[in-house]
């Protein structure tokens, strides 16, 4: 990856690119890059969606590469959600194939006069910038199947729905899989509608003529690789558990703990758990001639992905992951899997991420306009967002501005961001990260539910105070680093309890550059990603005020344990110190 690709949509006499020396953004990749350009280059104080904003997209370090489990893509910018800094990551196949085109980043700046909207092709020989308004409103899968007709099977595509064009901030932008489908998204933080702002509704890669990125010590690495998967395929989680029942394998996991988030994060368990399992899930896909297990891009061993087929055996959705599930299920008290497939694939076309929107439809019917376990209201409910209604913008602008718009006051937010399928008063761990994370309430910025529940990397009490904030800080270390490389952060459950394959990680990294990085320099890589985060988000006006969790969320026992989140305000405010 030799270049960057700076695109200028507000260009006068319409949009321009042109291909960049890395320069001093050379070493870079994944959330590291994004993080790094938004960091120099977009203001912190200025408007999400306007033209000094942009939108960078990156492969990782070893994407484009034979590495296993590298095809992640990260995209950055200031959040209209949260109004801080964003990375959001998205699995398919446009990292690998942006990658192998030379691209270490693509950068859409600027903001068009007009509304004419962009479809951007990227291969080998050239860029084309065209406009294509024929696209407008259209959902991903119909947006993808146009750019299939037009160029052929061999394409990836990163795409926006018609809530990326209604820069809506719960809009995610999405990437195709390795059937040519929209399922894997950027999902958090509004990218969507950052996209959307630019005028930009797909952007079309193929790399048809060009070949595997080739490491500077091929033998090194292939050995490297070997004992890398040789990791993934004997640790429990990654080996045995995710490639049997996906990620929603958490459901009967986190329910049994009491920290499974029901009626708007009322209680920790949810009545309906079983009928919305992994293991029920597996059954249903199996029986209607479904995939139980598959990989969202090439060279995943991991395999944690599925295919969902409708009760006439027709597609209808990639396998609902545990936080669709939760979001869409537990949270909004639906126990039917179809109802949560079709809400998954309504998001996925409409370009929604599923937390927010499953959160936002949760706080909707606890102001009443429908009742939890309504699970024809909340289809109703995201197909006035796709609309447009005045109804579906104010869901489609998330969780926190509809409460706002109905005065609930339990809005279970951070930085404006929802939290995901986890309550922090009964796993605190999590909590330290929704309350601290740079992103707002995300749990992949510091994974805590490996330790406080998986006991992957150590034993954390999720229950009691002790240890917490230490767990977060090593995990969002951990994390940066790991977003950066391209590798899907599953990769993290072996890398924990497995000191070679760890090192075999860096070894991948090492024989790919020629370099001599030890594990201190990885998480030197960690501590710089979220240093530079964090000044970017204290330049726009965060302060140690906005590290918090929701009030409710201190003074409200949450049962079946009946808890409350009481890690002290002076701890959460050390977690940055290192």
């Amino acid at each position: 990856m030799e270049f960057i690709l700076r695109i200028d949509v507000g260009a006068k006499g319409g949009p321009t690119w042109r291909k960049e020396p890395l320069g001093g953004y050379a070493g870079n990749g994944g959330r590291g890059m994004t993080s790094l350009i938004v960091s120099k280059e977009v203001p912190p104080l200025c408007h999400p969606l306007g033209a000094r904003n942009k939108l960078v997209i990156a492969p990782g370090l070893l994407s484009g590469t034979s590495a296993s489990m590298s095809g992640r893509i990260s995209i950055g910018c200031k959040s209209p959600l949260t109004n801080g800094i964003k990375e959001s990551n998205s699995g398919g196949q446009p990292g690998q194939m942006l990658a192998r085109l030379g691209y270490a980043a693509i950068i859409i700046e600027g903001k068009p006069e007009g509304h004419d909207l962009y479809k951007i092709v990227i291969n080998k020989d050239e860029v084309k910038i065209d406009i294509d308004n024929s696209l407008k409103m259209l959902g991903n899968y119909d947006v993808v199947d146009k750019m299939k007709n037009e160029y052929g099977d061999k394409i990836s595509t990163i795409s926006i729905g018609p809530a990326g064009e209604m820069k809506m901030s719960a809009a995610s932008i999405a990437c195709t899989d390795m059937e040519l489908r929209p399922t894997r998204h950027a999902g958090r933080g509004g990218t969507g509608a950052v996209m959307g702002s630019k005028g930009v509704k797909v952007i079309v890669l193929d790399d048809t003529g060009k070949s595997m990125r080739t490491p500077k010590d091929p033998e090194k690495f292939k050995e490297a690789n070997k004992i890398f998967v040789k990791g993934l395929k004997k640790h429990p989680v990654t080996g045995e558990a995710l490639p049997t029942y996906g990620t929603n394998v958490l459901t009967n996991i986190i329910n049994e703990s009491g920290g499974f988030p029901t009626n708007n994060f009322k209680s920790g368990k949810f009545s309906g758990a079983s009928k919305i399992s992994g293991e029920s899930e597996v059954e249903l896909q199996t029986k209607r001639g479904g995939l139980a297990t598959h990989g969202c891009h090439r060279g995943c061993v991991i395999q944690c992905s599925g295919i969902y087929n409708d009760k006439q055996g027709n597609f209808l959705t990639k396998q609902p992951e545990y936080e669709t599930v939760w979001a869409h299920g537990a949270n909004c008290g639906i126990d039917d899997l179809d109802t949560i497939a079709m809400l998954d694939r309504l998001d996925d076309d409409f370009g929604l991420d599923t937390i927010e929107m499953g959160a936002a439809i949760a706080v909707a019917m606890e102001a009443g306009l429908a009742k939890f376990g309504d699970g024809e209201a909340a289809i109703n409910f995201i197909k006035e967002v796709g609309k447009g209604t005045p109804l579906g913008r104010i869901l489609g602008n998330g969780a926190a501005i509809t409460a706002k718009a109905y005065g609930v006051e339990r809005a279970p937010v951070v930085k404006g961001q929802a939290m995901p399928a986890y309550d922090p008063r009964a796993i605190k761990g999590i909590g330290v990260t929704y309350a601290t994370s740079t992103m707002g309430a995300d749990h992949t910025s510091g994974y805590a539910i490996a330790t406080n529940i998986l006991k992957v990397g150590g034993d954390v009490d999720p229950l009691k105070t002790e240890g917490q904030v230490d767990l977060s800080r090593n995990l969002q270390i951990a994390t940066a680093a790991i977003d950066s490389t391209g590798m899907c952060l599953f990769i993290a459950f072996a890398v924990l309890d497995q000191p070679e394959t760890f090192q075999a990680l860096i070894d991948l990294l090492n024989a790919f550059y020629g370099l001599t990085l030890t594990a201190d320099d990885v998480t030197a890589l960690g501590k710089s990603i979220l240093k530079m985060e964090r000044k970017f988000n204290t330049d726009a006006g965060f302060t140690a005020k906005h590290d918090r969790l929701p009030e409710y969320f201190y003074t409200e026992a949450f049962p079946p344990h009946n808890v409350t989140f009481d890690i002290k305000d002076e701890d959460l405010d050390q977690l940055y110190n290192w």
